[in-house]
């Protein structure tokens, strides 16, 4: 790659980062929130819920927008939204300027994130070049996150406004960068192509509608929670309707037809659901019965982080040697053994005891989200590559949604009072969730096994080869890599 590429590369990783970094020091400031601003925990609860319906529910909305205004001027447009209300964020003096700060705040990164995805997609040639660049930025999307975890510790102790403005200024950094190292891009050719207006409104709204009713699944009557996901599936269905009839529509309904595509879409949502929900109920396990500090509690979990460092430098080794398929399938078994060895926990498990099962699933996340990132834009036109990001940003975020409130629901069914055996019994009836979760990804990803993968010929990295899961046909016909077709 060039040093301009490496430039590019590096502001949009710092994006991601960014993305990751503000999500987990949030996570852990939430305590600290709370008792500044006296909000009760319902009110706590949306100001997590609030990012991830306008994160959710735009991100397809954003991938299409990508695609017709420009992936340089949507990145930047939003990046500057982000910006802005991640600091007033911080000055919050009431629980909903803090609500409606985050949620324009998951909007913003919605458009962000999918423009960011296709403007390295469609700017890095398909093949060993995209497939490197794509591993270095979901490693930089973990480490994102599990730097998070600490940082947010260490900002919170100090004073938790910190956690909403220390974002503003890396997103200044990375805005300056954005403009002086992403070239323009010529002006998106939208002839024939018109906004589509109705769809773009009724799937938001359907995801909308969905994202909330999971969240909310157990907190509100069983009758509430069936009410809204129906109203959010007839949506869908008016949404799978308008789209047929569009000439300009929203999300290409032949895009479905792709089995790759799909199955990858599918996998991340499982893989998605499992991850958070494990560590989401490994925090419960650590501050509310172990007793340890926000502080003690984000060190365990850093661990974790390991995949910042497989993924650029494991994964495409394995990759080329097995082809994305294989990669992926291997992640999920990895994950699903990490979650295993958590099912006996135990009310005084040293750090010992819970490290094997913590560097695995690091070891799992680098094996399966970059791989499904690649599998996911392969194959798609570059004008479609926006909707492809969106679309699997929008499972990722669904999987940690349905993966948070199925834990959550499962925990309290299983707790049978307040004593700490009644807690562990609940934990270790939730650690169930995330197993299953796994278990179904892999087995959704297994038809792509049946996919041969050609093999590489000796070109170096940078020039023409046949990369895992393609194939050098006659006529320079390229099929795509990952869980078969």
């Amino acid at each position: 790659m060039t040093g301009r590429a490496w430039g590019v590369l590096f502001v949009l990783c710092g994006a991601i980062f960014l993305e990751g970094i503000d999500v987990a020091m949030l996570n852990v400031a939430l305590p600290a929130i709370r008792d500044d601003l006296d909000l009760s925990t319902g009110t706590l609860q949306w100001v997590m819920s609030a990012y991830v319906l306008g994160y959710g529910g735009f991100m397809l909305l954003g991938g299409r927008a990508a695609d017709l205004f420009g992936r340089r001027r949507m990145f930047v447009l939003w990046l500057v939204v982000f910006l802005l209300f991640s600091g007033l964020g911080g000055l919050a003096t009431e629980g909903w300027m803090l609500i409606v700060a985050r949620f324009v705040t998951g909007v913003a990164a919605a458009f962000m994130t999918p423009a960011g995805l296709s403007i390295i997609t469609t700017g890095f040639p398909e093949g060993p070049q995209r497939d490197k660049a794509l591993l270095v930025y979901a490693g930089t999307a973990a480490g994102g996150f599990s730097i998070g975890l600490v940082v947010g510790g260490l900002l919170s102790a100090i004073d938790w406004r910190w956690v909403f403005f220390a974002p503003v200024i890396l997103s200044l950094g990375i805005l300056l960068a954005a403009l002086a190292l992403v070239p323009a891009s010529p002006r998106p050719d939208r002839t024939g192509q018109g906004v589509d207006l109705a769809g773009a409104v009724t799937v938001t709204a359907g995801i909308l509608l969905l994202v909330f009713g999971v969240e909310r699944a157990t907190h509100v009557p069983a009758a509430w929670t069936v009410g809204t996901v129906g109203t959010a599936l007839l949506l869908f269905l008016a949404f799978a309707v308008i789209e047929r009839a569009s000439s300009s529509p929203l999300v290409r309904p032949g895009i479905f037809r792709s089995g790759s595509l799909v199955r990858a879409n599918v996998a991340g949502l499982l893989f998605a659901a499992g991850f958070f929900g494990f560590q989401f109920i490994v925090v419960l396990y650590l501050q509310e019965l172990r007793g340890w500090s926000s502080l003690q509690t984000s060190f365990a979990l850093i661990v974790i982080g390991v995949d910042a460092v497989l993924s650029p430098l494991l994964t495409p080794k394995l990759v080329a040697r097995f082809g994305h398929a294989r990669v992926i399938f291997g992640g999920l078994l990895v994950a699903s053994l990490s979650y295993a060895l958590f099912l006996p926990l135990g009310a005084d498990w040293t750090y010992a005891a819970m490290f094997p099962g913590l560097l695995l699933l690091g070891v799992a996340f680098s094996l399966v989200y970059g791989p499904l990132t690649i599998v996911a834009t392969d194959g798609v036109a570059e004008e479609e590559q926006g909707v492809a990001g969106g679309l699997l940003y929008t499972s990722f975020q669904f999987g940690a949604a349905l993966g948070l409130s199925a834990v959550t629901a499962v925990n309290i069914t299983a707790t049978d009072g307040a004593s700490p055996a009644a807690l562990l019994d609940g934990h270790r009836a939730a650690l169930v969730v995330p197993l299953a979760a796994a278990l179904i990804a892999a087995a959704v990803s297994a038809p792509g096994l049946r996919t041969r993968r050609a093999r590489a010929d000796s070109a170096p990295v940078g020039g023409h080869r046949a990369g895992p899961g393609r194939s050098d046909a006659p006529g320079g016909v390229e099929q795509p890599a990952g869980l078969g077709s």
